[in-house]
């Protein structure tokens, strides 16, 4: 049973490797074997050579039979016959031989049809999964087929011994095979449990393997790898990759079937891709035949060429390598591979190798036993189908359903082949299905694909309602389309999706905004111009050029005209004329371009669409004579061209609106009268050359529009927006003064509301049409702010005059003076700078503004304004009576002004207009067409001549008086003033000279202090070199840097160890040494504990932070003398009087303004740091007290041989910053509570310690109390330690936290910052 074992338990595939390996299939089947033959006297036998079989088995059978042969060698010559894939003669020799051993036991044929099952799923895995084309079904031996065979020999198998252990295998790989045929299941709701069938089956395999193993003691690979197979089938890739990892654990030196294939699946589910090419890559390495390892790695590298465009130069190699090295190989090793089979017809679709995708892809169909692999076949059949010239669309959807629903339909199926199944319904017409099946694929995938398929359909919905002639609202598909098309150009940015832009998305982009947003739509322009601009080659690209924007023009030249044409039609919307004039001759250039590539292009058409865009944009920059040759040339090549000629008649009525202007129009409407155009230019040409009609019936513009609507188009836009013109005019100048004339009146408004109303039914987007109800309603119902909302909305599309005009006219009614002077002023801008009616209404605006302020400043400027009409047309004479109104208003304000408001000048002024006014009005009053009646003209020039005369002689008599009376007071306080401001001045140049002070010292202050800190870190430096040389020596013997040792303390045995005294000091003995803040003293037990490791990095500590501070001059001692009276009483806490003599040695300098206590002349006194007090009663010790003991003095030398940490060097503006960094330099203070060690007598303001020593640790109090300039205060005692400050450091503005000179710890603060407490 070996053989049967190590060949059939794997269930991928029988098939003979050409590796070395031990566990080769079949490895154990004899080259040959000796039947023993029955009947003789002597023993004989017949050989049977195993590797040159017979190809009839019939002799063998027969053999077999007449001698009663036993079971194994039915089964040898059997698996013989497998080995040389002749499986079918094998199954043969096996049913013969349970026939020959039906007369014996049952169980002798438990061997065989074992075997026999085996061998059924052998054949089914090599089956077609579907039967072939041309072939009967009754004939067809699918996988299904040998399963049904498998089946029944397992079941004859389990009736003689279902516990057999070799069926519990057969059973789990027969489940995995019968699973793989079965659909998909569908998705389910979220938190549903799956009850598929072929999520049963894939439970019942993964019970039977773990069956399998049970029985083998957990030896039986075979059962542990179809167990890993079940779980990655069921989707559980994590346990499979455990027990995949097991088997190569337990077996590194299997390959056969080989689990690295499986880790390197279960990674790359797992998104681990590069760790699943690294397990590929080992498998292939071990067998270099391995297709499945082959045909794996080609798809990891197909995958990561995807990442890369097709035109991207990375692109070609990675893709080459994924087919040329691994896909090809896999392929020549087994061309019935499906997996190769699909990858390879992929290669063949694009390159449009019908024949071959064809063949690729039902062999991939036909042999899988994979649902995926299967649904790839489908798919290859599909776009092979889609690509054709005249494709089968049923046919090709037909594939792509199939495709989908081997992967399980729904949101578990195939993406790309419901993708495929959309645009085939596009080119079915079927929209609203495509619509629907892609908002489906965006729900569930985000796919960049379909929202741009989808936002396409949607704009093509857009695009098609004006053309249709449709009145139905399509703003929600705009909406959308909009949506979709711009979150998928927002992807392109992302570079994580490597996504590269699409022209024709930006262009329909371009096409939905350019109604409503025209800049948007130039934006889209402009980035697919960019696209083009790099898409350039290089060698098409000019060298020697060196002006950006001549080589921009060049490069432009070689883009698609239409591109150009469309950019510049856009910069004509927004008044870029000279841009758009621009662009509209490079397209004309690019057009000559495109004619000399391709003689076969018609560029004609396209050259005079282009022409025709550029004579428009030299006529609204006013280059009319440049206008009229392209106009005229434009007529030379098409005679019959109706839009230049209008163009033409057009510009002739403007230059020449008496002689030439008239001839062109009458010659134009002669040849061309049933022209819309021509129609709506004669009608413009009316209203400006008539005579104003009594009666509208008899008027000539009303009969030329009523003519066109009733003979023409009675939907004609233009006409019915001139009829409403002409209603709306009409009923302005009609009279008002009886109830009757005021209803006729109110009709007619009416009368041309319903023409507005009628051309915006036909076009909502007409502000001419809405413009006039706007009027209408300011006009008539005297509703002024429903006209500023309909003007303000025509403003934001109609860049014309007009609309700022009304919406002055507005804003005056509103007596909102300043936003209707803004309107007329737009309105000016706007090619209106010379028309005199836009200056006489801003004359009157400014006129009302006066009155209303009082301003005198407004009356002048609307008497400016009113002079500046007149000045353009002399000939009206209404102009002349606003300027003798506004000087007659100007007179009387200034009269009644108090006369500290006024000047004699103006006084005199308004007399002198007063003057011209009364002259004006009788000129006008004598006129041949006065404004106002006559009578009413000279009664205001009497009125002026009397009455305002003489008012305004008494008013200059009486402003002279008080001009004189007060001018020596105007004149003291006007030297007041000047004095004032003056001193102001000089007092703000003071101030910014102090500031500008301040700040120059504060700079040469940090200058100084950063001089200071690199003087310390060279120092510190210089100190580390001489420690490393007096630490470290050279070794005798090997030369090398080696520690220097340390010398051994001399003493006994005797528990206590002595110091020697410097400069004459006794030695302490440890019962009456004072504890120091680095050592601490025992709370509660009384007893000091030896230090060991605590006490080392205490020392360590201290000595880093001595190092820190930049001092490793000789050592300062300190003398303690104590206080007679040894301890007071009061619970074990007294007061030492403790005396601190500096030593003599003054090579300790004052390093970083710090001060010592010389010059402060104060003493410093410690509490809790005498002699004479026990440890006992020691409850806290100061860490910056003399008080070493011996201990600490004999671990300075051991400080001295500890590597010093390296300590960055930097300038902190915070204290707290400075303890924080501290504290995680330095172990912790044992004894303390909450982080604070004894009083402090603070250590900033400058007032350091010059007399502390070199090893005494910085603790956390000397910490806090630096920079606070006061002491900290001492919860453990009652009373606080003294703050010694030096006056010397109050003129040094910034200084040094703790006054240490620490070259590491050297933040800034102000010596002026109170006490922290």
């Amino acid at each position: 049973m070996a053989p049967l074992t190590n060949g059939h338990m794997n269930g991928n595939g029988l098939l003979i490797q050409s590796s070395g390996a031990a566990n080769i299939r079949f490895s154990d089947i004899p080259s040959a074997i000796d039947i023993p033959v029955s009947g003789l006297d002597i023993e004989e036998a017949v050989e049977v050579n195993l590797e040159e079989l017979l190809d009839d088995p019939t002799e063998l059978c027969t053999l077999l039979e007449n001698e009663g042969a036993a079971k194994n060698f039915w089964m040898v010559i059997s698996l013989a016959y497998a080995k040389q894939r002749k499986v079918d003669h094998a199954i043969e020799i096996l049913n013969k031989g349970l026939a020959s051993l039906s007369r014996g036991g049952p169980k002798d044929k438990l061997g065989l049809l074992s075997c026999l099952c085996w061998l059924f799923l052998w054949k089914s895995r090599e089956a077609p999964r579907v039967v072939p084309e041309g072939q009967l079904v009754s004939e067809a031996r699918t996988k299904d087929f040998y399963l049904q065979a498998a089946t029944g020999s397992l079941n004859e198998a389990s009736r003689i011994n279902p516990s057999f252990p070799p069926l519990f295998l057969a059973r789990g790989v027969l489940s995995l095979l019968r699973a793989s045929l079965q659909p998909p299941s569908k998705p389910l709701a979220p938190g549903a449990v799956e009850h598929s069938e072929r999520i049963e089956t894939l439970r019942q395999a993964l019970k039977c393997f773990d069956d399998a193993s049970r029985v083998s003691a957990g030896r039986n690979m075979m059962a542990l790898l179809g167990k890993a197979r079940a779980l990655f089938s069921l989707g559980r890739y994590s346990d499979a990759l455990d027990c995949y990892q097991e088997v190569l654990m337990k077996m590194p030196d299997l390959q056969d079937p080989d689990p690295r294939i499986g880790i390197g699946c279960c990674l790359w589910q797992l998104a681990y891709r590069d760790e699943a090419r690294g397990a590929w890559e080992r498998a292939l390495e071990i067998n270099p035949e391995s297709k499945i390892a082959n045909i794996l790695l080609g798809l990891y590298y197909v995958n990561d060429s995807s990442k890369y465009s097709t035109t991207d130069p990375a692109f070609a190699p990675i893709y080459k390598k994924a087919m040329t090295v691994y896909t090809q190989k896999a392929f020549k090793l087994d061309k019935e591979l499906p997996l190769t089979c699909a990858t390879f017809g992929s290669y063949f679709l694009p390159r449009k190798a019908w024949p071959t995708v064809e063949s690729l892809a039902r062999r991939a169909i036909e042999l899988t036993d994979v649902n995926a692999i299967a649904s790839d076949g489908w798919y290859l059949l599909a776009r092979k189908e889609h690509y054709q010239d005249h494709p089968d669309l049923s046919k090709a959807n037909d594939f792509y359903s199939r495709a989908d629903n081997a992967r399980g339909g729904g949101d578990r199926g195939y993406l790309a082949a419901r993708f495929g199944s959309a645009q085939i319904q596009v080119l079915s017409q079927d929209f609203d299905g495509a619509k629907f099946k892609l908002e489906k694929i965006i729900q569930y995938s985000k796919s960049l694909e379909a929202m741009m398929l989808l936002g396409t359909l949607y704009a093509r919905d857009v695009f098609s309602n004006p053309v249709a002639g449709a009145k139905e609202d399509k703003s929600t598909e705009m909406k959308k389309a909009i949506a979709l098309l711009e979150a998928v150009r927002l992807a392109w940015k992302d570079p994580k999706k490597n996504v590269n832009p699409d022209s024709s998305l930006l262009i329909c982009l371009a096409r939905l905004y350019e109604a409503d947003q025209p800049e948007k739509s130039l934006q889209c322009l402009q980035q697919v111009e960019q696209m083009a601009l790099d898409d350039i080659p290089d060698e098409e690209k000019p060298d020697d050029i060196d002006d950006s924007e001549i080589l921009l023009s060049k490069l432009r030249e070689q883009l698609p005209p239409q591109l150009l044409n469309n950019i510049g039609c856009f910069q004509y919307q927004v008044d870029k004329y000279d841009q758009a004039r621009e662009m509209f001759q490079t397209a004309l250039t690019a057009c000559v371009r495109v004619g000399e590539k391709d003689q076969a292009i018609d560029t004609d058409a396209l050259v005079t669409t282009i022409s025709y865009n550029l004579a428009r944009t030299y006529e609204a920059a006013g280059l009319l004579e440049e206008a009229k040759q392209v106009y005229e040339g434009l007529l030379a090549r098409h005679d019959d061209y109706t839009d230049a000629r209008t163009r033409l008649a057009y510009i002739g009525l403007r230059q020449n609106p008496s002689v030439d202007g008239p001839k062109a129009m009458a010659a134009l409407y002669e040849t061309d009268s049933t022209n819309l155009e021509v129609r709506a230019l004669f009608g413009w040409y009316l209203s400006k050359a008539k005579k104003r009609a009594v009666n509208i019936a008899e008027d000539q513009e009303q009969r030329h529009f009523k003519h066109t609507l009733q003979l023409h188009d009675k939907h004609d836009r233009y006409s019915l927006t001139g009829m409403g013109n002409l209603y709306l005019t009409t009923a302005r100048e009609m009279r008002r003064d009886t109830e009757q004339d005021k209803d006729k009146r109110r009709k007619t408004y009416e009368k041309a509301v319903e023409f507005y109303d009628k051309a915006l039914q036909l076009d909502p987007r007409n502000a001419y049409a809405a413009q006039g109800i706007g009027i209408a309603l300011a006009e008539d119902k005297k509703d002024f702010p429903a006209a500023v909302q309909v003007f303000s909305k025509i403003r934001d599309t109609l860049r014309d005059a007009s609309v700022y005009i009304n919406l002055g006219h507005v804003y005056g009614e509103l007596k909102q003076y300043s936003r209707a002077i803004e309107n007329y002023e737009a309105a000016l801008a706007k090619d209106r700078a010379h028309d005199p009616q836009v200056l006489a209404c801003l004359g009157r605006v400014w006129l009302l503004k006066g009155k209303q302020d009082k301003s005198t400043t407004a009356m002048k400027s609307a008497l400016d304004y009113s002079h500046r009409a007149l000045d353009i047309a002399p000939e009206q004479v209404h102009f002349k009576f606003n300027i003798a109104f506004v000087q007659i208003q100007l007179a009387q304000l200034i009269y009644a002004l108090p006369e500290n408001q006024r000047t004699l000048q103006e006084v005199q002024s308004a007399s002198e207009g007063l003057d011209e006014a009364i002259e004006s009005f009788t000129t006008i009053a004598h006129s041949k067409n006065p404004p106002y009646p006559k009578h009413d003209i000279e009664q205001r020039a009497n009125m002026g001549r009397n009455t305002m005369r003489r008012q305004l002689e008494r008013a200059i008599q009486s402003q002279r008086e008080y001009e004189e009376k007060n001018a020596s007071k105007l004149q003291q306080a006007r030297q007041l003033r000047e004095a004032e401001l003056k001193k102001r001045e000089e007092d703000k140049m003071a101030a910014e000279q102090i500031k500008e002070d301040q700040r120059k010292k504060l700079a040469e202050e940090r200058h100084k202090l950063l001089e200071v800190s690199r003087e310390l870190a060279e120092r510190r430096a210089e100190e580390e070199r001489r420690k490393e040389e007096a630490e470290y020596t050279d070794d005798e013997e090997t030369g090398e840097r080696v520690r220097r040792k340390k010398k051994k303390a001399g003493g006994g045995g005797g528990g206590k160890r002595k110091k020697n005294n410097h400069k004459g000091e006794e030695s302490a003995s440890d019962g009456e040494g004072v504890g120091s803040g680095a050592d601490g003293a025992a709370a509660a037990g009384g007893r000091r504990k030896r230090r060991g490791k605590s006490t080392a990095d205490d020392t360590s500590a201290a000595v880093s932070s001595d190092d820190e501070r930049g001092q490793r001059a000789p050592k300062k001692r300190r003398k303690l003398a104590r206080k007679a009276g040894g301890k007071s009483g009061g619970g074990g806490e007294y007061k030492s009087s403790e005396i601190v003599v500096d030593s003599d040695d003054d090579g300790e300098g004052d390093v970083g303004g710090r001060a010592s206590n010389e010059d402060s002349g104060i003493g410093d006194e410690r509490a809790n740091g005498g002699s004479g007090k026990t440890e006992e009663d020691t409850t806290m010790g100061d860490a910056d007290a003399g008080g070493n003991t011996d201990e600490e003095d004999e671990d300075e030398e051991e400080a001295v041989q500890r590597p010093r940490k390296k300590i960055s060097r930097r300038i902190d503006d915070d204290d707290e910053d400075d303890g924080e960094e501290d504290e995680d330099e330095g172990d912790a203070v044992p004894g303390t509570s909450n982080g604070e060690v004894g009083a402090d007598d603070g250590g900033g303001g400058g007032d350091g310690d010059e007399a502390e020593a070199e090893d005494e640790p910085e603790t956390e109090t000397d910490r806090q109390g630096n920079g606070n300039g006061n002491g900290n205060e001492n919860e453990n005692e009652n009373e606080s330690s003294h703050h010694n400050h030096n006056p010397k450091e109050k003129d040094k503005g910034n200084i040094f936290a703790d006054g240490t000179g620490d070259a590491d710890d050297v933040p800034m603060v102000d010596d002026s910052v109170g006490a922290a407490g």
